[in-house]
C-alpha cells in the first residue's frame, strides 16, 4: 500500500487510511506498508524533474521487491495516481514481478469497488444516513487520468462506492463534474498559507458549485479522493461559511458503512472465534 503521508496524520485523510485497513481486513487481503517508499507524492512531478520523478518512483519498486508483495495499491492522492497511471511504468517498471492477475498498480478505489461488484464486503449504507454526500473529481484524477478498465472508469467508479455505502447522494450541478471539475484552488504547488488568499479565490467556483447543491438538495459533506484537495478545502470551507469536517475522505464512508464480522477475520486467522471476535472489534 502506497499512500500520501497525510494519510497518516492529518483529517481527513486518516479516516480514509482507516477505511483502506477495514477493506482490506474484510476482504482476507493481506497488506503492508514500507517505510522506504512512505509516500505517494511524486514531487518530482511538481518541479518538472524527470530526473527525481525516477528517483522517487524507483522507490516503490525496490520497496515492492524488498517486501516481496503480488500488488502495488495506491491510495487517495491526485497526482501520486496520476503518476502511478500516465508514468509509473516507464519510470520504473515492468512490473513483471507481480501478480499476472494484477499486473499494474492500482487505485483503492478499484480494489474497493471490485471487492463490492464481487459481494466480498459487507456493508450497510444506512449508517452514514446522518449524511448527504456529494462528490469532488480531482483534476489529475479526472483529467489527466483513469481509472479502471473502461473509459470514465475515474469518474463511475468513485461514485459506484459512494452509492454502495450511502443511501443519500447527490451531484453537484453537471457543468462542474468529470470533465468539466472545478480545481479545488490548492493544487500545482499552491498548498500553502502564504498563499491562502489566492487559494481561497481559487476555491470560488468549486463553493458556488457546493452550495448550490446544498441548498437545493441538503447536501451536508463533499468527498475527494486527494490528498490536496482535501487540505485545501478543510482550510478554505470556513471562508464559505462550511464547517472544516464537511469535507471527507471517499473511504472514511467506506469505513463508516463496512460491517467487520468475526467470519471475515476467520480467513487470516486460526479459526478461533475468539480470537476473530478481539480481532475484528480492534480493527
Amino acid at each position: 500500500m502506497i499512500t500520501p503521508s497525510a494519510d497518516f496524520f492529518a483529517e481527513p485523510h486518516i479516516d480514509g487510511l482507516i477505511g483502506y485497513g477495514k477493506v482490506f481486513h474484510q476482504a482476507g487481503i493481506s497488506w503492508t506498508l514500507s517505510s522506504y517508499a512512505s509516500e505517494a507524492a511524486n514531487f518530482g512531478m511538481f518541479i518538472g524533474s524527470y530526473e527525481n520523478m525516477q528517483k522517487l518512483a524507483l522507490r516503490i519498486r525496490q520497496a515492492a521487491i524488498d517486501l516481496g508483495v503480488k500488488r502495488i495499491v495506491f491510495g487517495e492522492c491526485g497526482h501520486a495516481w496520476r503518476v502511478a497511471y500516465s508514468f509509473l511504468n516507464t519510470l520504473a517498471g515492468p512490473f513483471d514481478f507481480l501478480d499476472p492477475n494484477y499486473p499494474v498498480p492500482q487505485h483503492i478505489c478499484e480494489v474497493t469497488h471490485g471487492l463490492i461488484k464481487e459481494g466480498k464486503l459487507t456493508l450497510d449504507p444506512s449508517l452514514n444516513d446522518d449524511m448527504v454526500v456529494t462528490y469532488h473529481d480531482s483534476c489529475n484524477v479526472a483529467r489527466a487520468s483513469r481509472m479502471g478498465d473502461t473509459p470514465g472508469g475515474q469518474f463511475e467508479i468513485p461514485r459506484d462506492i459512494i452509492k454502495a455505502v450511502c443511501n443519500n447522494y447527490v451531484d453537484m450541478p453537471s457543468y462542474s463534474i468529470k470533465e468539466g471539475t472545478y480545481c479545488c484552488g490548492g493544487g500545482g504547488g499552491l498548498l500553502t498559507d502564504d498563499l491562502i488568499e489566492l487559494r481561497v479565490k481559487g476555491a470560488m467556483p468549486r463553493m458556488e458549485a457546493l452550495k448550490n447543491v446544498v441548498d437545493e438538495y441538503g447536501v451536508t459533506h463533499m468527498a475527494a479522493i486527494c490528498a490536496i484537495c482535501k487540505s485545501q478545502f478543510s482550510k478554505v470551507f470556513p471562508y464559505y461559511d462550511f464547517t472544516m469536517d464537511q469535507i471527507i475522505s471517499l473511504h472514511q464512508l467506506v469505513s463508516n458503512a463496512i460491517v467487520l464480522t468475526p467470519e471475515n477475520a476467520t480467513e487470516d486467522n486460526d479459526g478461533d472465534d475468539t480470537d476473530d471476535e478481539n480481532q475484528a472489534e480492534a480493527a
